[in-house]
Order: C-alpha cells, then sequence, then structure tokens
C-alpha cells in the first residue's frame, strides 16, 4: 500500500532537527494529512498533495496550492505555511473545533466573516469558474468512459441557462476556497479559519456562499441568513441559491471522475458513487422546484425599490 506520508517522514525530521510523531488524521478525500508532535511541544500539520489529483483535474496545480494558501494565511483566515517541501506542506496547526454540518448553521456569521476576511485578502494567481469546471469534468467522463448518473445530460441545458443568468450582471471575482465542506471551517477563539486550499481561485464570491449552502444543506431560509451575514442585504439570495445548485451539480462529476480517474485516495472505502448520487438527486430536487424560474428572473433583472 502507498504510504504517502511515510515517504516524506524523513524529510520533514530532518527539517525540523529532532524526533517526531506522525498521527494521520482522516477525513480528506484527495490528498493526506497527518499531524506533526514534537518532543519539545510543537505542533503542525502535514498535508502531502497526491499528483495525481491535479493530473484528473479534481484540484489546482500544486505550486498554485501552495502560493494560494501562503496567500490566505496572510488574509488572516488560512494557516501559515512553516515550510514546503516537494509536493507537501508543513502548516500552523491551527487550534479549534472542526465544524460539523449543525455548527455551520449554527455559525452562519462567523462563516460569513471569515469568508469576507479571505475575499478582501490578496488575489489568488489562478481563476475559477465553476461553470468552466462543469465543462472539464464533463469532458474527461467522455473521454474516459465514466458512466454519468442517470438524467445528467437531460439537466445540462438548465446549468447553461443558469451560467447565461449569472453572466447578465456578473459580480467582481475574489479570492475564493470555492470548496467549503464543513470539514474545511475550524472554530477558534479569533473566529472561524479556513484550511485545505485544493480548489482555490479568484471566483464570484456568491459561489463561495452557494457551496457552503450546498455542503451544509441549507434550507432558503438558512441561504438568506448567510447572503445577509456577508452583503448585509439579501439582494444577492437568487444569485447564491443557484450557484447551490451549481456546485451540487459540478461535484456530483467530481466524485464521478474521482472514482474513475484516482480510485484510490487518503479515504479508503469512501462510497464516491453513492455520494455523486446524492449532490445530483439534490440538484435535481432545486432545478425542479416551482421557484427556479423566480430564482432566474432575480439576477437577470436588476433590483428596483
Amino acid at each position: 500500500m502507498l504510504d504517502p506520508v511515510g515517504d516524506v517522514r524523513d524529510v520533514v525530521a530532518g527539517w525540523a532537527g529532532r524526533p517526531l510523531t506522525f498521527t494521520r488524521i482522516t477525513g480528506g478525500l484527495s490528498h493526506h494529512v497527518a499531524r506533526i508532535d514534537s518532543a519539545d511541544g510543537e505542533r503542525w500539520i502535514l498535508r502531502v498533495l497526491d499528483p495525481r489529483i491535479t493530473e484528473a483535474g479534481l484540484g489546482i496545480p500544486l505550486d498554485q496550492e501552495i502560493a494560494n494558501t501562503v496567500a490566505a494565511a496572510a488574509a488572516g483566515v488560512g494557516p501559515r505555511v512553516v515550510h514546503v517541501l516537494p509536493g507537501a506542506l508543513v502548516l500552523e496547526y491551527v487550534e479549534g473545533v472542526t465544524l460539523d454540518v449543525p455548527a455551520v448553521a449554527a455559525r452562519i456569521e462567523e462563516v460569513a466573516a471569515a469568508c469576507r476576511r479571505l475575499h478582501a485578502g490578496p488575489r489568488f494567481g489562478n481563476d475559477f469558474s465553476i461553470f468552466r469546471t462543469l465543462r472539464d469534468y464533463l469532458a474527461r467522463c467522455r473521454a474516459h468512459d465514466l458512466a454519468l448518473p442517470a438524467g445528467f445530460e437531460d439537466v445540462l441545458p438548465l446549468a447553461y441557462e443558469i451560467e447565461a443568468a449569472l453572466a447578465r450582471r456578473p459580480l467582481p471575482s475574489v479570492p475564493c476556497h470555492n470548496d467549503l465542506i464543513c470539514g474545511n471551517l475550524i472554530a477558534t477563539g479569533d473566529g472561524v479559519r479556513i484550511v485545505d486550499y485544493q480548489l482555490s481561485g479568484n471566483n464570484d464570491p456568491c459561489f463561495e456562499l452557494g457551496d457552503i449552502a450546498a455542503e451544509a444543506g441549507f434550507d432558503p431560509g438558512q441561504v438568506v441568513r448567510l447572503t445577509r451575514a456577508y452583503f448585509g442585504d439579501d439582494e444577492h439570495v437568487p444569485r447564491v441559491r443557484l450557484n447551490l445548485i451549481m456546485a451540487n451539480l459540478t461535484w456530483t462529476l467530481w466524485f464521478v471522475v474521482h472514482q474513475g480517474l484516482v480510485r484510490s485516495g487518503a479515504m479508503p472505502g469512501f462510497d464516491y458513487s453513492a455520494e455523486a448520487a446524492g449532490k445530483f438527486a439534490q440538484a435535481v430536487r432545486d432545478l425542479g422546484d416551482p421557484s427556479f424560474g423566480r430564482l432566474l428572473d432575480g439576477v437577470r433583472k436588476p433590483r428596483t425599490g
């Protein structure tokens, strides 16, 4: 079995210049993470980056991820980069509590504040588009004959309709994380911190909010609360809700591609197919909701009054 953490253990110990203890941290689906403890009480996080993730289009290039992690740390949101190794990062250990779905729902204002800090920080060196990502994943699925969930092709015209509607009144892009699953949010005494910049890039801030809402399973009322916490009003609620749909639709294919092209990863035994099916079911539910047309109208027409 591959042991990416073990492969760099001696290099990290040589950098630290003292004996270290490595404790693997489970939960990540792509890269490999371990906690490093020294005998004198220092603690860091080791993040070993799997090049297959970039090769499959499931993450940005490794050097870009490192650069964006440095930028996020400068914004006061991401962990400080302590040392860079070939294909790996030694990061500040963020003391706090990793959030789960109920905790994100309970800390909506804190999560929105963390996003604002990240978005106000140094721009990243790359851009991210959920629509470009969707097309890329579709192309990879077709090129490698990966099976799409039944009915996926049928809803693509609606995705492109969302794209056209959002393009009518685009928002300025900001440095976004673009993958704010609950496990990438850590509550600390100084607010929520954000880790893991595998899909980071400059993007529409409403995608960031929509992705949070998708991952935390927010209902429409919670989406309104998140949008107000970030923007101060609810003007962009339709935009956030449409991005929620696009997150679920596109991440459906992320799991399909991961299952088909990477196969093994940092979390053996994880059911990528079931996760893809769940994401797609949520997208189909929202695309078929009677409010969908009103959401499109809400982003097409300037707000009055």
